[in-house]
């Protein structure tokens, strides 16, 4: 997925690109209105990330330029107004959510996410799946072998980045960013400790084991290969 972020604020802009392209997206950024309204019209994004006060076009312009020429793509406005009637401005010009900063990644992840799927067609995967580990993303379920497993909303958060990413090894860094907005401390442990608690959930009295430790590195959620 292509995500276009029209920033202007240099280090947030770098923040959300380097935060959602760790999330597995593609993404690119505009400092200014008119290079973001270009790169729009001629890129194939499938969001566009669109700050309202920007220098040359604002965001508002933007969005109007977009939708004068048919261009539909969700457009997610990130602005530190948050007056009711800019919001209620944006929503009528086009937009499909407004977000006030200052904001939490976690938070702007999880609407990037919502905007996307709610973009897609029928086919799109509501569900993940690994083994016999089943999560319903709209009914924020999860069982195993036929057992509902309830979690907190930080453990869910959590799995659903395992499952998403399976069979990827995920450093601590990328798991505190993801889930926790947080830049990792290595003198914490709290990665390690919700993975111990998420563990003692999904992985004890089932078999195989899915979570697994890999030493140095991060964790990673796999179906271990057989013993030879």
């Amino acid at each position: 997925m292509n995500i276009l972020i029209v920033e202007d604020e240099p280090k947030t802009g770098e923040y959300l690109r380097q935060g959602l392209r760790e999330a597995g997206f593609t993404v690119d950024l505009a400092a200014r209105g008119n290079d973001g309204l270009h790169m729009a019209l001629e890129g194939q994004h499938d969001l566009v990330i669109l700050d309202v006060m920007l220098p040359e076009l604002d965001g508002w312009q933007v969005l109007k330029g977009l939708r004068s020429v048919g261009r539909e793509m969700p457009v997610l406005f990130l602005t530190a107004r948050d007056q009711v009637e800019d919001r209620v401005r944006g929503l009528e010009l086009g937009a499909d959510d407004y977000l006030v900063k200052p904001f939490s990644f976690a938070e702007l992840l999880a609407r990037v996410r919502v905007i996307l799927r709610r973009g897609r067609n029928s086919q799109e995967q509501t569900t993940l799946q690994l083994a016999d580990l089943e999560m319903d993303l709209l009914r924020r379920r999860v069982n195993r072998a036929g057992k509902r497993i309830d979690l907190t909303a930080k453990e869910f958060g959590l799995l659903e980045l395992l499952m998403r990413r399976q069979g990827e090894v995920l450093p601590r860094s990328l798991i505190a960013s993801q889930v926790w907005d947080l830049n990792f401390d290595s003198d914490t442990n709290v990665i390690d400790v919700a993975v111990r608690r998420l563990r003692a959930k999904v992985d004890e009295g089932f078999e195989p084991r899915l979570i697994h430790t890999v030493r140095g590195m991060g964790y990673v959620l796999e179906v271990p290969e057989p013993d030879a």
